[in-house]
């Protein structure tokens, strides 16, 4: 059992370092997410906004304003909305942006809310324009307009609302529309989580699913997580899998080193897609830049999975850059995969003293 972890789940649509939610995730994340806000971990500067907020809407005995939540998948907006809902002790429903396909869809969800009640919608970025100009009136005046008829008979009517929260959850803040991003009164932007707090992560999920873990083995999934807590519990999984078959169950440092080795997550959380790409860049274009279509033939993989799924957290650790040419891999991708680094000889331009 050399191999215990099958190259299939090398493959994108299983990469188990992808911060994307996958089905797979849903029965775990739902018994791992914390239901209080003293039992969430990380992100306390957004926490410590959100608990004013929370504690002053409660003292006036009013709905709580709506809340924007945005930052990188798998950090735990879902599950921040879950306890706001819990904190205010309110219902919650819960939606995403291509779900609500047509206006009635998003009228028969408003017009279902008590008072108090939390309406949260995942992916709001991808709202449709229609569904979303219905909001516009929900979120300020609490009501729902509406155009009954067609033609010279068609007429405008006015359903009162209850007064809601709307907690809207986006990867991408920056295609909601001005007027969508405006009428929410809180925004709250989530971080990556430090080792530290990963590490708690991991204790905290071992110890609600009845894993065996020492120190050292949290810190060491901890340490390969990309800084997202769903990948922290995915990891945390699968090294369990490896203690129970290979071990005698318990994870300790050295077990959790070997299974995240067998899965070729090495200690800074970068798989061998990761590396490819980087190795890609280096091997065939000099370490760049390289546009990216050409990076996305050479490794045979979309455009798009490479921009938003691949590049954003080897930017964010420094290992990659994006310039007006193209993609570069700067000196610290060199020494992590222990190629020698070669400075580029910046070109002069001596067009002037040639013409003079």
């Amino acid at each position: 059992m050399d191999n215990f972890f099958s190259e299939d789940s090398l493959d994108f649509e299983n990469r188990i370092v992808d911060s994307s939610y996958t089905p797979a995730d849903s029965e775990t994340e739902l018994s791992l997410r914390p239901k209080l806000l003293t039992d969430y971990v990380g992100q306390e500067k957004a926490k410590e906004n959100l608990k004013i907020a929370i504690d002053a809407a409660k003292i006036r005995g009013e709905s709580l304003d709506h809340v924007l939540l945005y930052g990188p998948p798998g950090l735990g907006k879902t599950t921040l909305s879950g306890i706001i809902a819990a904190e205010m002790g309110v219902n919650i429903r819960t939606t995403s942006g291509p779900a609500i396909e047509k206006q009635g869809d998003l009228a028969a969800l408003l017009t279902n809310l008590a008072d108090g009640d939390v309406l949260f919608i995942d992916e709001i970025h991808r709202l449709s324009r229609q569904v979303e100009e219905i909001l516009y009136p929900a979120m300020e005046d609490f009501a729902l307009d509406l155009i009954v008829g067609k033609g010279p008979s068609a007429r405008s009517i006015r359903i009162p609302l209850a007064h809601f929260t709307l907690i809207g959850a986006t990867t991408r803040a920056g295609q909601l529309t001005t007027p969508l991003r405006d009428r929410f009164g809180l925004l709250l932007k989530l971080e990556l989580y430090t080792h530290a707090e990963l590490a708690k992560i991991v204790l905290r999920s071992a110890e609600i699913l009845g894993v065996k873990i020492d120190g050292e083995g949290a810190d060491e999934i901890a340490s390969r997580s990309r800084g997202t807590p769903r990948i922290a519990n995915r990891l945390l999984k699968r090294v369990r899998d490896y203690a129970t078959v290979k071990g005698d169950g318990k994870i300790d440092g050295k077990t959790a080193k070997e299974a995240l080795s067998k899965m070729e997550i090495d200690e800074l959380g970068l798989d061998n897609i990761d590396r490819r790409m980087m190795e890609a860049i280096i091997k065939f274009y000099d370490g760049g830049p390289v546009g990216l279509e050409t990076l996305a033939a050479t490794i045979g993989e979309e455009a798009v999975t490479i921009e938003d799924v691949y590049e954003p957290y080897l930017m964010q650790i420094g290992y990659l850059s994006r310039t007006p040419r193209g993609r570069c891999v700067t000196r610290l991708a060199y020494e992590h995969l222990g190629i020698p680094y070669k400075p580029k000889e910046t070109p002069t331009d001596n067009t002037q003293t040639t013409m003079f």
